[in-house]
């Protein structure tokens, strides 16, 4: 069965239409009020939901309510603290249960009295199941989220933050987790794509006919090196040497070492291109398997449990032969030089019935792609989603063209990008000319946000992606290692794929939404009171605001609420 990217609500008695938006793991529900604005006792949505084969009912529940200010209660079921918003990203227990989840979203109003009462609801099932396209592509992210109540509250009760992650990447392999729940900590931060980076290594061991080949910018894992050395003399690994992991102290050091005395030194190579070699790729083949993994999450500490990563998987020979052929210029050329050359620079299709195409730098002036890639951005009809890691630290086509569409007001534009811990440029879709920068999160924001941790130095938002036009028959994301640079374009090693396919897209886009709401709720402790975060009453007076006047007033953020729900004309 074809999974959808979205399913929309049925009840024509409604006053509202639902649609939900299938992420890797998550769902994004939509509302849209029909014919007009809610009536003024209108406070919000409550939403619950069921497993697959589920009997019971389950709460999506609200950290905020109508009383008292922060700091914050205990959660309660959004029925009774209604989710004031036009949006929702859920993460249901067991995701990856098969079968469909069902959701049902109820408009709630607020008796003058101030008890709730229901109106009719919407209900809407879907397929939460692993592979985004059964048999040729899973896409899959990590967590990126301890700066979160939801981090303090599982996790951080049971062990500070350094029992949990080493205190930097050189002691990285030898660093073992003392925390009580550690296992079950870092399956929760790795989310599915550190899940996948393993999977991914673990069938290789298990074939004794299949070859591995690895393209490794921080190799500070040792779950990932332990699988690596497990490989024997079938592993052939290109390790980044640029400055910052230079010298045998440093923990690719290390690894290039223990992977020289189980693979063999000529299997292990160490170079960087003209820059760096910021590839992240593993490429299994052999008679009986043919996989490969890329992507932006770092086969490091950091890489999966803390920062914003994702990674593709796909399957059979036509994904492998351009990922080995690049392999081979890298292993063999040693040099940007003789790279540059090859056909690997090129554009490759790769077979199948999703729409993907691969290219690896760095390119020669004739192949580069940055000016390519920012023209098709440009002609975006509909939106333009984005987490791109340095897009402020870096100047060129991209940056100038996701500037001048989020001025140009023709399109939907939001995104998020990251500078160092301590700075966070939020690009929200309701506040296209108004980003937010930067933020001072970590202790500066008032308790109880002040207990989450930063996890050290260095950017958390570190995806490479833009997607356009998700919600449209042309809907198609660029990703990979690849920062949208010219660095990236001319003197890296780097890989960069276009997919042009809804389900892909959807899973990217609801993947930047969740990730700019997460921040700019961050934004918003440290610059507003914290008695506003709390949920707002139905109006008594005239002159009293309801919650969603801004949703109908602001026109990015009716924008916003229409492109979700699929009402934008």
């Amino acid at each position: 069965m074809s999974i959808q990217p979205f399913v929309d609500g049925k009840n024509a008695d409604a006053k509202f239409v639902l649609r939900a938006h299938r992420g890797e793991g998550m769902v994004l529900l939509a509302m849209d009020w029909k014919g007009g604005r809610p009536p003024d006792d209108f406070v919000g949505f409550g939403i619950t939901y069921k497993e697959p084969g589920g009997a019971n009912w389950l709460n999506v529940t609200n950290r905020l309510s109508f009383g008292p200010p922060p700091p914050f209660p205990e959660r309660k079921p959004s029925m009774d603290a209604p989710i004031q918003k036009f949006r929702w990203v859920h993460f249901p227990f067991n995701a990856d249960l098969v079968g469909k989840f069902t959701y049902r979203v109820t408009p709630r109003f607020m008796k003058s009295d101030e008890t709730l009462r229901s109106g009719a609801a919407q209900n809407v099932q879907l397929e939460l199941r692993r592979e985004t396209v059964p048999g040729e592509l899973n896409v899959a992210f990590t967590r990126g989220f301890i700066a979160s109540q939801a981090f303090v509250d599982r996790w951080l009760s049971g062990g500070p933050i350094n029992t949990l992650l080493p205190p930097n990447a050189d002691v990285a392999l030898d660093f073992v987790p003392t925390h009580p729940n550690a296992a079950e900590a870092l399956a929760w931060m790795g989310f599915e794509a550190n899940a996948e980076i393993l999977r991914v290594l673990d069938l290789a061991i298990a074939d004794p006919t299949a070859n591995v080949d690895v393209v490794a910018f921080d190799l500070a894992n040792p779950a990932v090196v332990r699988r690596l050395e497990a490989l024997g003399t079938r592993l052939r690994i290109v390790i980044d040497d640029s400055k910052d992991h230079k010298g045998p102290e440093r923990a690719e050091g290390i690894a290039e070492q223990r992977l020289a005395s189980t693979a063999g030194r000529s299997h292990v190579v160490r170079q960087h291109m003209g820059s760096l070699q910021h590839n992240k790729t593993i490429v299994v083949h052999g008679p009986n398997l043919n996989m490969v993994l890329c992507g932006s999450t770092n086969f490091s500490w950091r890489g999966s449990y803390v920062q914003n990563n994702h990674v593709v998987v796909l399957y059979g020979a036509g994904a492998v032969k351009p990922f080995l052929e690049a392999f081979e210029g890298y292993f063999r050329a040693k040099g940007p030089v003789a790279f540059r050359s090859s056909d690997s620079t090129l554009w490759h299709t790769i077979a199948g019935s999703t729409d993907v195409a691969v290219t690896f730098s760095p390119h020669r002036p004739e192949t580069e792609v940055l000016a390519e890639v920012a023209a098709d951005i440009e002609s975006a009809t509909s939106s333009v989603l984005y987490s791109l890691a340095f897009l402020y630290q870096t100047t060129g086509a991209i940056r100038n063209t996701i500037t001048s569409l989020t001025e140009a007001d023709e399109v939907l534009v939001a995104g998020i990008s990251d500078k160092a811990v301590g700075g966070i440029e939020v690009q929200g879709p309701a506040r296209n000319r108004a980003p937010v920068s930067p933020a001072v999160l970590g202790a500066n924001a008032p308790a109880p946000f002040s207990q989450e941790p930063a996890g050290g130095g260095g950017v958390r938002m570190h995806h490479k992606f833009v997607v356009t036009d998700f919600d449209t028959p042309q809907a198609r994301v660029y990703l990979g290692s690849f920062n949208f640079s010219g660095p990236a374009d001319k003197n890296n090693g780097e890989n960069l794929l276009l997919i042009r396919d809804r389900k892909v897209a959807t899973a990217f886009a609801v993947e930047a939404i969740r990730i700019i709401d997460h921040y700019e709720f961050r934004l918003k402790q440290v610059s507003e009171p914290v008695e506003a975060l709390s949920l707002k009453k139905a109006p008594v007076g005239i002159g009293d605001a309801t919650w969603f006047a801004e949703h109908y007033h602001d026109p990015h953020r009716v924008a916003d609420r229409q492109l979700f729900a699929g009402t934008r004309t």
